[in-house]
């Protein structure tokens, strides 16, 4: 993606951090030469550098999961409107400020036999923060039934790239006005302004 010096970030910890917290993600790959993409939660495995998830064996994405077209993955984080009337610094034009890391890696299948322990640690994963986590303890007959719907697949992190558009480009008295009328706003600009206050601040 285009990514100005000012918005470019290149710290992998950092990225990670980025892609656990918003890894509701867009996966992108060519499939009999048409664009074709899907929407999932995927799970970051920081040792081995892969992404996991499972896809609905209806869904004919899977099939070109070949492991040898590359495909790209996006993560989208917190994002909205900028009107150049918050700003100190006049002539300006509205904007938008986000923040988003692209993922490119090769996907491929997982075996039948590793599809049960992915899925358990996927259901351990997103059930931590409740008061009582749901187990992945199913009836035999129900659970085969239910993971024959589905498919494994792993993705090889082999670039990674984050831009956080957080109005960096700007002076602090502009930054200022922004984190001032986004705290006051709609969810979304609450949530940009969060996100602008810990990674930068004015």
């Amino acid at each position: 993606m285009y990514i100005p010096a000012a918005f470019k970030v290149e710290d992998r910890s950092l990225l990670y951090d980025f892609i656990e917290r918003y890894s509701f993600a867009t996966l992108i790959t060519t499939a009999e030469g048409i664009p074709f993409a899907s929407h999932l939660p995927l799970l970051l495995d920081r040792e081995r550098e892969v992404l996991l998830g499972h896809l609905a064996r209806a869904n004919p994405h899977w099939q070109s999961f070949d492991g040898m077209h590359e495909g790209l993955i996006i993560f989208s984080g917190p994002h909205a409107y900028i009107s150049p009337s918050w700003y100190a610094t006049s002539p300006a034009v509205p904007t938008w400020n986000y923040a988003a890391v692209h993922v490119y890696g090769t996907p491929r299948l997982l075996e039948a036999d590793q599809l049960s322990g992915l899925l358990a640690r996927l259901v351990s994963h997103y059930e931590a923060g409740n008061e009582r986590p749901w187990q992945y303890d199913l009836p035999e007959d129900y659970r085969q039934r239910m993971e024959r719907a589905v498919v494994g697949v792993e993705v090889p992190i082999t670039r990674i790239e984050g831009k956080f558009k957080l109005g960096q480009n700007r002076t602090v008295e502009d930054r200022r006005g922004m984190l001032t009328r986004l705290k006051v706003g709609h969810a979304d600009g609450q949530a940009l302004a969060a996100f602008m206050e810990a990674y930068a601040r004015p």
